[in-house]
């Protein structure tokens, strides 16, 4: 399974919910017809998409098993995951060879081995994507996903180097 978002709370009355997505594009969750719900401490099941759209940046969806907002409400802070199988193919070399959800929860280190923090997002914004870290003092930074700031990314070790100072 690869986590892909998660719900950020429930919408309306009728069983929809709000969704953070970690895909590139905000309404890429809704290419998989079938999702997981789950997390480390819960049993993952799983569910189907009957609709979804974007409104303000924020991903809403429908889903068949849950019909009023009671249920819909205890899905807050569920992830959502797609089993591995079910993605496109990576190339192999040269081109990025990773999911933006394989970058969450990554740590961030710069170039003088300084912590930066964690990898809690991605952002797109036209020019480039930008990654969102969050550091010890839950404050966050943004470093934008270009060649001169990404200078290493270690899934094995669940790392990326940056060129990027702690006061930027």
């Amino acid at each position: 399974m690869v986590v892909m978002g998660h719900v950020i709370n429930s919408y309306g009355i009728y069983g929809w919910i709000k969704v953070c997505p970690y895909t590139e594009f905000v309404d890429g969750l809704l290419n998989y017809s079938t999702w997981w719900l789950g997390n480390r401490d819960n049993d993952w099941h799983e569910v189907c998409v009957d609709t979804g759209y974007i409104n303000g940046g924020i991903l809403h969806v429908k889903l068949r098993e849950y019909v009023d907002r009671t249920q819909a409400i205890k899905l807050r802070g569920i992830q959502i995951a797609v089993p591995r199988n079910l993605l496109p193919t990576l190339p192999e070399k040269g081109e990025r060879g990773y999911y933006w959800s394989d970058l969450i929860g990554t740590h961030v280190i710069n170039l003088n081995n300084e912590d930066l923090g964690k990898v809690i997002g991605l952002l797109e914004t036209g020019a480039n994507d930008v990654l969102r870290v969050l550091n010890e003092e839950q404050k966050e930074i943004l470093i934008p996903f270009i060649e001169q700031a990404i200078i290493k990314v270690n899934l094995d070790n669940s790392q990326i180097v940056v060129d990027w100072d702690l006061n930027y």
